[in-house]
């Protein structure tokens, strides 16, 4: 498991925590040792979109860290306040300039390692000539099965997904799928 950078004050108050067991609960928290509040660690929830016009996929090419310069769908942390598929249309658009349609869940990729889950959709591009980098992209491309830079891809989650997308749309049936990795 990765570790995980240590809390040493309270988020409520300010004060040193501790790392204990609270009353009635089953795992180590951390507990402030002045106001009793706990401070949960949950994992992070990534959301993002297989973006398709004509058999063609969009990818971006990350211009931030991690993987600066790789190629991935456009994708990123939900924000507080948002439905997961409001996440999966935002970061297309702010990563690829891209506004979709018919966007449906396809899939959930859990990944306790590293304390994400990962939920992509499946989505239309709204507008072929539409499209470009965003602040978080470098590049932005519609690229067929050939040219998908397999050995360039940022995240061995979007390889994975994308070569079960490819299996399935061969076969022209497309399922939800859950994982782990």
């Amino acid at each position: 498991m990765r570790k995980s950078i240590p809390i040493h004050y309270c988020t409520y108050c300010g004060y040193k925590v501790t790392i204990t067991v609270p009353e009635g609960d089953n795992r180590e928290r951390h507990v402030c040792l002045e106001c009793g509040h706990i401070q949960y660690r949950n994992p992070k929830i990534v959301s993002g979109c297989i973006v398709v016009h004509e058999e063609k996929i969009l990818l971006c090419k990350r211009a931030i860290e991690p993987r600066m310069g790789y190629w991935t769908i456009p994708a990123g942390f939900l924000e507080t306040g948002e439905t997961v598929e409001e996440g999966a249309t935002r970061e297309t658009w702010e990563e690829a300039r891209a506004s979709v349609t018919d966007v449906h869940l396809y899939q959930i990729y859990n990944m306790p390692r590293i304390a994400q889950i990962y939920m992509i959709y499946r989505s239309q591009l709204d507008n072929p000539q539409g499209f470009g980098p965003g602040p978080e992209s470098l590049e932005v491309r519609l690229v067929d099965e050939s040219a998908i830079p397999w050995d360039e891809m940022a995240f061995t989650v979007i390889n994975k997904t994308l070569e079960r997308y490819l299996d399935e749309r061969r076969n022209g049936v497309f399922t939800i799928a859950v994982d782990s990795l």
